[in-house]
């Protein structure tokens, strides 16, 4: 009982907390369905005073960001779903196979990630436009089809796995590439769950490379098209509320469904030495 006085306050003070983080994002959606000029008034209203989704469809027809939509999807799909693989099995390699200059390898990639995402920019771009993939789907990709961090955290948690269940494995006679399908991706399937949420929500959001690399509207992706949308239309507050929300909704949708191999991951990485 007296512990109680304590945990309720806490736990207020958390609700509070997170009321005042969602009001952000509860205006944006409301602020999307109000009619055109509403958002502008101020003190601007909370709720629309005649919803509508007038926005949404101008958006999907007089704009076509349903366009912009799947070229979106599809990059953050086919970026993820390589990179979860690649990882995986870089990973796995760096965990249990014995090869020369293993460790020397993988620390080199350590010190890679001291380097800023930024700084290999100029270099990335030079070399896409000599191989002739500047303003395509490919180039777009290319940053997130594998990376140091992702390898980094496979190869930790591939750390955990027994080397006594890998020798069973090869005494039954199971090939390499047996053993890492059939034994190793279903013992590392949380952190790869954390992967693909890593790689979605980083490839997703991203505007700076798909705007480097992307000159042709017809394949931007949704963060460069709405940010398009900006100078034609920076008084359509609402217009660009809908934007946002449909930049946010996939995000939103991805992270309640995988939230809890999200935080497995976050606990493991703030854990594990």
């Amino acid at each position: 009982m007296k512990r109680a006085g304590p945990a309720v306050l806490v736990n207020a003070t958390l609700v509070i907390l997170a009321a005042l983080t969602l009001v952000p994002l509860a205006w944006m959606i409301s602020a999307s369905l109000m009619p055109a000029g509403e958002a502008n008034q101020f003190p601007p209203p909370l709720l629309p005073s005649r919803p509508t989704l007038d926005h949404y469809r101008e958006l999907f027809t007089r704009l076509n960001l349903g366009r912009n939509f799947l070229n979106s999807l599809f990059v953050t799909v086919v970026t993820t779903a390589v990179s979860v693989m690649l990882n995986a099995m870089a990973g796995y390699a760096f965990a249990k196979l014995k090869f020369r200059g293993r460790d020397a390898l993988f620390h080199i990639l350590l010190g890679a990630l001291v380097i800023p995402t930024q700084v290999g920019m100029l270099p990335l771009f030079l070399l896409l436009q000599k191989m002739g993939f500047l303003n395509t789907m490919f180039g777009v990709m290319v940053p997130y089809l594998c990376s140091v961090f992702g390898i980094f955290m496979v190869r930790q948690y591939a750390l955990s796995i027994p080397d006594d269940l890998l020798d069973a494995a090869r005494i039954d006679g199971a090939s390499e590439k047996r053993i890492f399908w059939e034994v190793v991706l279903p013992v590392i399937q949380p952190i790869l769950a954390v992967q693909a949420a890593f790689n979605f929500l980083a490839t997703w959001n991203d505007f700076l490379w798909p705007l480097i690399v992307l000159s042709d509207e017809k394949r931007f992706t949704l963060p460069v098209a709405i940010a398009s949308l900006v100078g034609e239309h920076v008084q359509d507050t609402e217009l660009m509320m809908a934007g946002a929300v449909l930049t946010v909704l996939p995000v939103v949708v991805l992270f309640l469904a995988l939230q809890r191999f999200y935080v497995e991951g976050v606990m493991m990485g703030s854990t594990k030495g």
